[in-house]
């Protein structure tokens, strides 16, 4: 798992580009990216496969904010990102959410 931060020049953002290695994730077939910016909905922004296998997906965000988010596999599995800036504990469960701060 990797996430990269590239800061705009032009405007107060950050386009944040997420990967998911093929190798954490031999089987999967669809890779959701939810978060509190798409307010968490699972067909907002779907990773794109490559012909290796990773997953990855960018967004561009504002400058200044702090987001969590998590990845759900094939509409079934829920899953962190160890690359994450923090992690907090989620309101839905007893699991903790991938933390985003730009």
């Amino acid at each position: 798992m990797s996430i990269s931060k590239q800061y705009l020049k032009t405007k107060p953002a950050c386009k944040v580009t997420f990967k998911l290695a093929a190798a954490r994730l031999p089987d999967a077939t669809q890779v959701a990216l939810l978060g509190e910016f798409n307010d968490w909905d699972p067909a907002a922004l779907l990773m794109k496969k490559s012909k290796a296998g990773d997953f990855s997906a960018s967004i561009t965000l504002p400058k200044d904010s702090e987001y969590q988010f998590r990845y759900l596999i094939d509409g079934t599995t829920w899953l962190n990102d160890d690359d994450a800036d923090g992690f907090a504990q989620s309101d839905m469960s007893h699991d903790q959410n991938s933390v985003l701060k730009i």
